[in-house]
């Protein structure tokens, strides 16, 4: 079996890379998914309303976003709820039987998460092309400016990671690019 890990920064085409490798042919794990499942469970939006001293259950993604935006150190407090049980996911899909496997998750190298791995693939674009991916999904360009400086530099994820795929051009020239 051949693990592989994806990563990139902020909208640099992960998903769109990890889904061309698995061609609905392999597992895929998403840590983007796993946390999006997250937030329709009842105990852990519970959990993120009394932790942050929310008001209410409505909206909650965009009450987490004004409160981390006041006050940056709430997102170490947010990653500490997230990321054990996203690791916790990964470890169950790791135990998957299949030739290869396939985890996207996009601060793999900032969690340390190499050794998991056979190979880990980078995928890198250009800043002011994923900050205008970014505001395609969502409108907020702050939130793109903190969490994109959270993240280690592309030159030294770049040098850590196994493989790099530029995806700063078409769709097309990206499955090429995968391809190779």
């Amino acid at each position: 079996m051949i693990v592989i890990g994806i990563t990139g920064s902020i909208a640099s085409g992960k998903s769109t890379v990890a889904q061309l490798i698995a061609k609905k042919k392999y597992p895929l794990f998403s840590a983007d998914k796993v946390v999006l499942d997250l937030y329709n469970k009842t105990k852990f939006v519970n959990l993120l309303v009394k932790k942050f001293n929310l008001a209410g259950k409505k909206n909650i993604k965009n009450q987490l976003k004004l409160t981390v935006q006041k006050n940056e150190k709430k997102i170490k407090t947010l990653e500490r709820i997230v990321h054990p049980l996203v690791r916790k996911e990964m470890n169950i899909f790791l135990k998957k039987k299949s030739k290869l496997l396939i985890l996207e998750i996009p601060l793999l190298i900032e969690s340390k998460l190499n050794k998991y791995f056979d190979k880990v693939i980078f995928v890198d674009t250009q800043k002011k092309l994923r900050l205008k991916r970014y505001l395609k999904r969502n409108s907020d360009k702050n939130i793109f400016e903190m969490l994109n400086k959270r993240q280690i530099s592309s030159a030294i994820k770049k040098k850590v990671c196994d493989i790099t795929i530029n995806n700063n051009y078409s769709l097309a020239i990206l499955k090429k690019n995968v391809k190779k």
